[in-house]
């Protein structure tokens, strides 16, 4: 962690100090927010703590419960999401506390005695190396709690406001004012509940589930199709002699499917229980189905095995079901000039589908993720309001492609072993498609954010559009051996990172990163002059890395350009911990195709590479930063 530049600090260094809107924050609701966020789920809490690093920016997060979840529906853990939480600095707890998939068991008929499953295979969760994260089990309930610790702990200090719920809201698209939402809200809980008041917002951003309010009230409807295909769910405590107990399994047998996920804490799993189909005329009738009944049918489905439940801690009935809205905010125009979304809607209220493919809390977080960085960006003038057309035009493909994949996935999870082609079919698909249910899948496509892949064969292993994908590197200044991505922390700023040609810093005159150094710190158009306000540090809006290819030992930190070891904080202290060496036999430069002519690699704050570029490209580099940042007004 990166402290004391402000001064000694003693006490929890993640606790920053209150600034803006977070000093002497009103309990109360304000007449007058930036940013209105409805409900405080995996969405809505994470733009929560993103937008509480931005303490100019007015923002409030309201729901309807009376306090924080308690039992969460989402329990998968993507290790796409893993590296997020990097990112907000709780990765490390949320992985000791949860359970690790390793592998996958799968559970077929025995060709012996078909009414009596067999393992039939036990696959690597991530054979090829997808990330260095886990792929994780959690209790909902705690990644929100971790996530509403962040943003009472930034200097934004935002705490959910429980015990209010959304109404409707209307836009004045004709006034001048700077929070033209009307928002409807009513007290569901206390002294006040049933009292309705309005509150005038900036933006509003629906992450009220499936049934979304603010979806109905921008007139977006979701289509798509039901699967008429019923599952029963459960959380239990139970005794079994099923020995695949304390592994995630895909069981198909004579009499169904399970689709078991072990939980955290050594006792807890859930398992998806296949109830079959469902009639058209059945009027939610199979919603009615008891838990009893889904363990008998769970105890049917893996014999000779059986489990003994001793306690419930919480089940349900759904039925699968694809449904997507066309757009994800509450214009369709995206002509530049027109107006600019005003209302944006997120996870459950814009993409529904089924839990089988572990995805709708981890594209929810991603939904949130995206849209608040780029409210930040905007509210604090960094950027034009053009930032937030993206948000819809990035989200809704990505969603669209999770609907896809999630069809295909829960259909053959309850397709019987006998009509697949092969009894290996359903692992081998899983095996297949590990990158998309990992979280690696989405690639943004060109835009104002996001480069061309003019250059991308100078860094082939950071895939334009897609996550920056860590790898190690030493850091001069102390030897320690650093996971490079995980030094970028979720506070709004840019990251650019130098990977240098073959001169050693010893050898400056010979060097294109000693240009580009002398470019990024003097020149009118390098955006560290062109848009840095007065009294900001040098790395306040962009945060700059170099990598050299030569060893720690080789080269000294006084060494390498100034602008790599900024001076920050109060006292004016030389920051030396952004140089990195290369390590011998794990050289990034090859493990992410790096040409040795060195590369620029522009990454967003949500870790998204924006852009590949060569060193000496300035005038490109200055080009595209003047295409998402605006000067100070």
């Amino acid at each position: 962690m990166h402290f004391h530049q402000h001064g000694y600090v003693s006490a929890d260094p993640r606790i920053e100090a209150a600034a803006g809107y977070g000093i002497d924050r009103p309990a109360d609701l304000p007449d007058e927010v930036d940013v209105l966020i409805v409900g405080s789920g995996p969405a809505g809490m994470v733009a929560a703590a993103q937008l509480s690093q931005y303490p100019g920016v007015n923002t409030r997060l309201i729901e309807k419960r009376d306090s924080r979840l308690v039992i969460g529906q989402a329990d998968g853990i993507q290790a796409r999401s893993v590296e997020t939480f990097q990112a907000f600095g709780f990765a490390e707890e949320i992985i000791r506390e949860g359970y690790h998939i390793i592998d996958m068991s799968f559970w077929n008929p025995d060709p012996a005695n078909p009414e009596h499953i067999i393992r039939t295979g036990r696959p690597k969760d991530d054979e090829t190396g997808i990330s260095e994260f886990p792929h994780l089990i959690v209790n909902q309930a705690r990644v929100l709690d971790y996530f509403a610790q962040f943003a009472k702990q930034s200097p934004g200090r935002i705490e959910p406001d429980y015990g209010i719920e959304f109404v409707d809201l209307t836009i004045d698209e004709d006034s001048a004012s700077k929070h033209p939402v009307s928002v409807t809200v009513r007290y569901t809980t206390g002294e006040r509940a049933g009292e309705e008041r309005t509150i005038r917002a900036g933006y509003v951003v629906g992450c009220d589930g499936a049934r979304s309010g603010v979806r109905k009230s921008i007139g977006r409807t979701m289509t798509g199709d039901q699967a008429n295909h019923a599952w029963g769910v459960m959380d239990v405590l139970a005794n079994s002699d099923f020995p695949d107990i304390r592994n995630k399994c895909a069981i198909s047998s004579k009499h169904g499917n399970i689709l078991h996920i072990p939980r955290e804490g050594g006792h807890l799993f859930r398992m998806y229980v296949d109830l079959g189909e469902v009639p058209e005329d059945d009027a939610r009738k199979v919603r009615q189905t008891s838990v009893d009944e889904i363990i008998d049918r769970a105890n049917a489905i893996i014999k000779p095995y059986s489990i003994d439940v001793k306690n419930v801690a919480w089940h349900s009935v759904y039925e699968v079901g694809h449904r997507l809205t066309d757009a994800f905010d509450d214009t369709d125009d995206t002509t530049p000039g027109s107006p600019c979304p005003r209302v944006f809607i997120t996870g459950d209220a814009c993409h529904t589908h089924s839990a089988k493919a572990g995805q709708g809390m981890n594209v929810s977080m991603q939904d949130g993720f995206n849209i608040s960085w780029k409210l930040g960006q905007v509210l604090s003038g960094r950027s034009s309001q053009e930032l937030l057309r993206t948000y819809s035009a990035e989200r809704q493909v990505t969603a669209k492609n999770l609907i896809d994949f999630d069809k295909e996935w829960s259909t053959l999870m309850a397709t019987p072993q006998e009509e697949l082609p092969d009894e290996t079919y359903l692992q081998d698909f899983y095996v297949k498609t590990a990158e998309f249910p990992a979280g690696f899948m989405t690639e943004y496509t060109e835009s104002m954010i996001t480069a061309s892949t003019a250059h991308q064969e100078l860094a082939t292993g950071f895939p334009v559009g897609k996550r920056f994908k860590s790898a190690r590197v030493q850091r001069n200044c102390d030897a320690n051996y650093i996971h490079l991505g995980h030094r970028a922390r979720a506070d709004g700023r840019w990251r650019v990172y130098v990977f240098a040609d073959a001169p050693s810093p010893t050898d400056a005159t010979s060097s294109k990163v000693t240009e580009l150094a002398d470019w990024l710190n003097a020149d009118p158009a390098s955006p560290l002059v062109k848009y840095r306000r007065a009294g900001e540090d040098l790395d306040s809006l962009l945060e700059l890395s170099v990598i050299y290819q030569q060893g720690h030992t080789e080269f000294s930190f006084p060494d390498v350009p100034t602008v790599f070891r900024p001076h920050v904080g109060e006292f004016d202290l030389e920051y030396v911990e952004k140089i990195y060496a290369t390590l011998d036999g794990e050289d990034i430069f090859e493990e992410r195709g790096i040409s040795r002519d060195g590369a620029v690699v522009v990454v967003r704050p949500d870790q998204y590479v924006s852009g590949i570029f060569p060193l000496d490209a300035h005038d490109e580099i200055g080009s595209f930063f003047d295409g998402v940042f605006v000067s100070e007004q």
